[in-house]
């Protein structure tokens, strides 16, 4: 029985496999995002997500707590100086695993992992057009819409100017006494067109 055993072996001894996570991280730091197998990518979100949130706080005490683990100076500079301002704001799940499928020599499940706040497609660009467009719900309303595009469109097929211009064009010429009684003039054409 394996009752409380939450560590991920990876058939390897623990010198092999914090070599392995070691490397494995190093990699994800400088590349962004990199193609293992599955295991390997879900053993690698526990090891390198701790190392992220120390990266948060730049002190020389964190740094050589990272260089415990990582044992790489670029990985580290990388890690500190560019990758800890994208995640500064995140509260956490940094990197996100997605399954490739099969391996054709062994069968082996791949998986892409990669860091969140560097994907284009996923990342806040994506979030930012969807926020920036009018929220759109699955109800009757577009019918609406389609309707009032559809007047719009022969108002300015046949040549008619839409209501609001001859507005404009109309109390410029007229009088200023007069302009109450344009404006009913208006608004009466108006009812008339609809």
């Amino acid at each position: 029985m394996r009752h409380g055993d939450k560590i991920k072996n990876l058939s390897r001894t623990k010198a092999h496999r914090e070599a392995l996570l070691a490397n494995l991280s190093c990699q994800l730091i400088q590349h962004k995002r990199i193609v293992t197998t599955l295991a390997k990518a879900k053993a690698l979100r526990v090891y390198v997500e701790p190392l992220i949130t120390k990266s948060k706080e730049n002190t020389t005490h964190q740094r050589r707590i990272v260089f415990g683990h990582l044992q790489d100076k670029e990985a580290i500079k990388e890690l500190f100086d560019n990758v800890a301002g994208k995640i500064g704001g995140r509260p956490g799940g940094y990197t996100r695993i997605i399954k490739l499928g099969a391996r054709p020599g062994d069968n082996a499940e791949k998986a892409l992992i990669e860091l969140v706040d560097y994907n284009e497609i996923y990342g806040k660009g994506a979030g930012e057009e969807k926020a920036a467009g009018k929220r759109t719900r699955r109800r009757g309303g577009s019918g609406k819409k389609k309707a009032e595009d559809a007047t719009e469109a022969t108002e300015t097929a046949v040549g008619e100017a839409p209501v609001e211009e001859v507005k404009a064009e109309e109390v410029a010429a007229a009088p200023a006494e007069d302009t109450a009684a344009t404006s009913e003039e208006t608004k009466e054409e108006g009812k008339e067109q609809a």
